[in-house]
């Protein structure tokens, strides 16, 4: 029976292959095995959220040259050597990169939308056992798009200093949201990193209860097949024994 179970140990890898084998390690295993698959389902869903943020982050960035270009024009139109004809063609462009504004504000990732008009949190749980979550948030572009929208550049004397103010303001609260979102990845950057630190540390832990010690089993297996022999032996030779005792008799 040792041998046989030896055998099946180094076979296996594994040192518990039945509940007899050891029935406390065993439990402890299966928890440990279950908190295994749970940190992983969790990083897979932290790197997701972590995806969401950096795809918000792709659009935002192109939000803001969007704007930049909206403030050149704006500037531009101011220029006293521009006729009303000129300024009709920077307003074509600038209404042509409202609009794309207003697009990129509808962006979703995944069928989730990227921006929300009232700055939305919505919380990642970052633990395998769900205790811990970060909140991230999903910007506020639409505000931003909103106020640039009413702007018109094609005046008698170009945007006004108002407009002007309100593009430089836009500017300045879409630096915001990129600093926020920067600051989002950050965090789960760090919850990530936390999550594969403790699924090694779980894994060990099973290891050292569930995995076989090849060294020491081997060992075992080797005395078990000596031990085996040597009965094998001992039984050929009482057997010779008896069979020479017969002959005599015989």
């Amino acid at each position: 029976v040792n041998l046989q179970k030896s055998l099946q140990r180094l076979s296996s890898g594994s040192r518990i292959n039945s509940s007899i084998d050891d029935a406390g390690g065993l439990a402890v295993s299966m928890k440990l095995s279950a908190s295994i698959r749970r940190t992983e389902a969790t990083q897979a869903n932290v790197n997701n959220a972590l995806s969401l943020l950096q795809t918000q982050d792709g659009v935002l960035k192109n939000a803001d040259k969007i704007l930049n270009r909206l403030s050149e024009l704006a500037q531009l139109s101011t220029d006293v050597t521009k006729s009303t004809s000129d300024r009709a063609l920077y307003q074509t462009e600038f209404s042509a990169l409202t609009n794309a504004m207003d697009q990129l504000a509808a962006e979703e990732f995944n069928g989730v939308a990227l921006f929300s008009a009232a700055a939305t949190q919505i919380e990642v749980i970052t633990s395998q056992d769900g205790a811990q979550s970060v909140g991230i948030t999903l910007a506020d572009l639409a505000t931003i798009v909103g106020n640039i929208d009413g702007i018109s550049i094609s005046g008698a004397s170009g945007a006004t200093s108002s407009d002007i103010d309100t593009l430089v303001t836009a500017v300045q609260d879409l630096a915001n949201l990129r600093a926020t979102n920067g600051s989002d990845q950050s965090r789960l950057t760090f919850a990530a990193d936390m999550l594969s630190i403790n699924k090694v540390n779980l894994e060990s832990a099973n290891s050292r209860i569930a995995d076989v010690d090849i060294a020491s089993e081997s060992a075992n297996l080797a005395r078990f097949n000596i031990l085996q022999q040597a009965g094998t032996a001992m039984l050929a030779q009482a057997n010779q024994s008896q069979q020479s005792v017969l002959r005599l008799l015989v």
